[in-house]
């Protein structure tokens, strides 16, 4: 099972890549909702770089047209999980990573003050891997067990945080499969 450094705020098995999109919590102590999201660039369109290019703010614009869409937005997320379940960390948990949004989690707003983000690799209308369910219940118990704010009615999609703007993880995200593996 996976296991958090609580004082570096590091998944243990995640490999680390740097991203800058992020900043200080207001109280690092106050952990208190996990956020799943899914992501793929370009839309629906697996492997590659593009997703870590992105997050760590060097994605070529000139490489595909919707990434002229998204040249200069800084987004980052704790954790991308990816298709194969490889799981890579790009910041730290303590830290506030910008992947929510305008976002409100019951009547409080700025849900990145309190949140971890995981991404999951995918999209609205495609089925995650069976290594993507794997991972996301192995990391999520290692956060339950580290963060003890957070429990299984804190953990939400963008989609229940940010309802106007935003639909992921999607129609195909397995919440019964996800919450039946957590036990």
């Amino acid at each position: 099972m996976p296991t958090i450094d609580l004082k570096k705020g590091l998944l243990t098995q995640a490999e680390q890549l740097f991203s800058p999109h992020f900043d200080e919590r207001e109280d690092a102590t106050d952990i208190s909702l996990l956020v799943i999201h899914n992501i793929s660039l370009p839309p629906n369109q697996f492997g590659g770089q593009h997703i870590k290019n992105f997050f760590q703010g060097h994605l070529d614009s000139g490489l595909h047209p919707y990434f002229r869409l998204i040249e200069g937005v800084r987004v980052s997320s704790h954790l991308l999980i990816q298709r194969d379940g490889l799981v890579i960390q790009f910041v730290p948990f303590h830290k506030r990573a910008w992947h929510a949004g305008v976002s409100s989690f019951e009547g409080r707003e700025k849900c990145n003050d309190f949140s971890i983000g995981i991404e999951l690799e995918g999209g609205d209308e495609i089925p995650f891997t069976s290594a993507q369910y794997q991972q996301l219940t192995q990391v999520t118990r290692a956060l339950l067990q580290a963060y003890p704010q957070i429990n299984q009615q804190r953990i939400v999609g963008h989609s229940d945080i940010a309802p106007e703007r935003k639909t992921d993880p999607g129609r195909h995200f397995d919440w019964q499969r996800y919450f039946a593996g957590l036990g």
